[in-house]
C-alpha cells in the first residue's frame, strides 16, 4: 500500500527513461542526482569521443563509486568489505586499461 506522500517520477539517464516510485520528499535529491550522471556521462563523451553512450555511462557510475569508497575510507561511515574494495580497485585498473 503506497503512502499519499510517494509519487511515480519518470527519469532519463543517457536518454533512457526509468520509471521511479520515490517519496515527494526525495524528488529534489533525486534530479540533482541525476542531472549530476548526466552531465559526468555528457563530461566522458566529449573526453572520450571514441567510446559510446554504455561506456560512459559505466565510467560515470563508476567515478561515484570510486568517490563513495573514498567517503567510506575516511571513516565518515562504515567501511566496506575487503571483497568490495578489491572489486573496485579490478574495476579502476580495467577502466583504466580500456582508457589507455
Amino acid at each position: 500500500m503506497e503512502g499519499k506522500n510517494n509519487r511515480q517520477i519518470t527519469v532519463l539517464i543517457a536518454g533512457r527513461p526509468y520509471p521511479l516510485k520515490i517519496k515527494d520528499s526525495d524528488e529534489p535529491t533525486i534530479r540533482k542526482i541525476v542531472k549530476e550522471i548526466n552531465d559526468k556521462i555528457n563530461q566522458f563523451q566529449l573526453t572520450y569521443t571514441n567510446k559510446d553512450k554504455q561506456d560512459c555511462l559505466s565510467m560515470a557510475i563508476l567515478t561515484y563509486a570510486v568517490d563513495l569508497h573514498k567517503y567510506m575510507q575516511t571513516g565518515q561511515a562504515t567501511t566496506p568489505d575487503n571483497e568490495v574494495d578489491q572489486k573496485l580497485s579490478q574495476i579502476d585498473s580495467l577502466l583504466d586499461k580500456l582508457l589507455a
